[in-house]
């Protein structure tokens, strides 16, 4: 069943996220997806308190900067929260902006290196399992979660280039996909990407919505991405003259997503 989600993005004071958070709750929303930029707003913080302050609303984070976490410290803020709010929470891992990586020392020469090894280890840490590997550059000595959740959450991987998609269905339980992405580009990615046979396998597209779009408007053009393949379809307003993320989080959920086949 394909899921219409909103993004609340980090150009936004964290001041604003509760009052948009009650809002998705209240309009009955599914999701609500935050973004971990440098250097505005953690994905975890955010993620713990719209967990908090709400009841069933799901949380998608898209995603975190691998270089920015060591794997344990991650391992056990997921683990947490997954086991705080079950089934809530759908964590994103990404290379993220290699500029901003950059700037606070953590760029890896590598980053296709860095995020296969994180990746995994992360998997096998919520799983339970006991984890030593000396990889290049992560490196664990006997490792597991005291709280190891279960289930263990999906882990998704943020991907646009043709080598990290391939990564994604190899190591993830799912893809994110930019706002940049078109619905035929949706159809490009996958082109790239071969899931494990039997896995349910999860792709997140982020779709900016210009401006007061109407209400069939906006289902057709999220149509467009679940025909592309998109499992869930993320909503923001882009440009001027859009509706308060509160009135668009009521028109996703209350006029979108009926008109959707």
């Amino acid at each position: 069943m394909p899921t219409l989600g909103m993004i609340f993005p980090p150009d936004l004071p964290p001041e604003e996220l509760h009052r948009v958070a009650s809002a998705a709750e209240a309009a009955g929303l599914e999701e609500l997806w935050l973004w971990e930029d440098c250097f505005a707003e953690s994905g975890i913080a955010t993620a713990a308190a719209v967990l908090g302050w709400t009841q069933r609303l799901r949380v998608g984070i898209g995603l975190l900067p691998v270089p920015l976490r060591n794997v344990a410290l991650t391992a056990m803020e997921l683990a947490t929260l997954a086991r705080l709010f079950p089934g809530r929470v759908a964590p994103g891992v990404g290379h993220g902006v290699l500029d901003w990586m950059g700037q606070v020392g953590a760029r890896a020469q590598s980053p296709m290196t860095l995020l296969a090894e994180y990746t995994t280890a992360l998997r096998r840490l919520l799983s339970g399992e006991t984890v030593s590997v000396a990889g290049r550059y992560v490196t664990l000595q006997e490792v597991a979660l005291a709280w190891p959740p279960e289930p263990p959450p999906a882990v998704l991987m943020g991907a646009v280039g043709a080598r990290t998609l391939r990564l994604a269905g190899e190591l993830a339980d799912g893809v994110i996909l930019t706002g940049r992405t078109t619905p035929e580009g949706v159809r490009d990615a996958l082109a790239h990407v071969t899931p494990r046979p039997g896995d349910g396998f999860s792709v997140v597209s982020f779709v900016g919505v210009r401006g007061a779009a109407p209400s069939d408007e906006i289902a057709e053009l999220a149509q467009r991405y679940f025909d592309a393949g998109a499992t869930t379809v993320a909503l923001h307003s882009v440009g001027d003259g859009g509706p308060s993320l509160e009135d668009l989080a009521y028109t996703i959920a209350k006029e979108v997503a009926p008109l959707l086949r």
